[in-house]
């Protein structure tokens, strides 16, 4: 009888966001595949689990696949976890649940902690409709991307490093206008956690005084509706006066 593939969230900062069931997962698996062994073993030792682990990350994911997919077949109970958040949200895991899925494997996915909901939730932007765009492309094909991002409505999500920051804003900036709407986070979870609100041009201002750090993600208000009939989101308000950028941290 063939095992099980668990897809497991890890915490994204605070340790004690980890779920009693991804505890027990983790506990009972016959195998535990990371991103980085050393970055789970921390964790692994806050919550006493021994299991046994292997190496899983964007290097060797498609020469292991394979492998750990005959393991579960075999039987084997196999679960994945990734430096911090849900595997395959911009971490190794899509292939491997793919090729399960194909083989006929059971997949679950355990509900569990992720940057991208806590920030776009925080920013005070409509969250009742949104697209994840995750890291953009360093260089090509990174433009083409936001041009095509202009006329969406949607509320858009990115991550990116404290070092692209100020970069990625002005980029914004060019593309979606310096008065479209934005909230940054960082640090989502952890002791520093800050969010900074208010116009392209107010929260790229305050990074070019302030360096960032830490874990970034970019939260981005659509593109008004201009046209009788379109979707109206229930959330967004009339366009009043903008402030100077609100930063609030916990």
């Amino acid at each position: 009888m063939a095992g099980k593939l668990f897809i497991v969230p890890t915490p994204v900062g605070n340790l004690e966001d980890m779920s009693f069931r991804a505890v027990s997962v983790l506990r009972d698996a016959d195998l535990i595949l990371a991103e980085d062994t050393r970055t789970s073993s921390v964790l692994f030792r806050h919550y006493d689990i021994h299991g046994q682990l292997m190496s899983h990350h964007k290097f060797n994911e498609h020469q292991t696949v394979g492998m750990i997919r005959e393991q579960i077949l075999s039987g084997k109970n196999v679960a994945l976890v990734s430096d911090a958040g849900t595997p395959g949200i911009s971490d190794p895991g899509f292939l491997l649940s793919r090729s399960c899925s194909e083989a006929g494997i059971e997949v679950q996915t355990l509900p569990g902690p992720t940057a991208c909901i806590p920030a776009v939730v925080s920013s005070g932007l409509p969250c009742d409709r949104f697209c994840f765009e995750g890291f953009l492309p360093q260089k090509k094909g990174r433009r083409s991307l936001l041009d095509r991002l202009a006329d969406e409505e949607r509320t858009m999500i990115f991550y990116e490093s404290p070092g692209r920051l100020v970069r990625t804003l002005e980029q914004f900036g060019t593309v979606f206008g310096a008065d479209r709407q934005i909230c940054v986070s960082r640090e989502i979870s952890k002791v520093h956690e800050q969010h900074s609100r208010g116009s392209i041009a107010e929260v790229l201002g305050h990074f070019r005084k302030e360096e960032p750090r830490g874990e970034i993600v970019i939260v981005v208000s659509g593109k008004p509706a201009a046209v009788r009939g379109e979707h109206k989101n229930k959330y967004r308000d009339e366009e009043g006066e903008r402030g100077e950028v609100q930063s609030e941290e916990s």
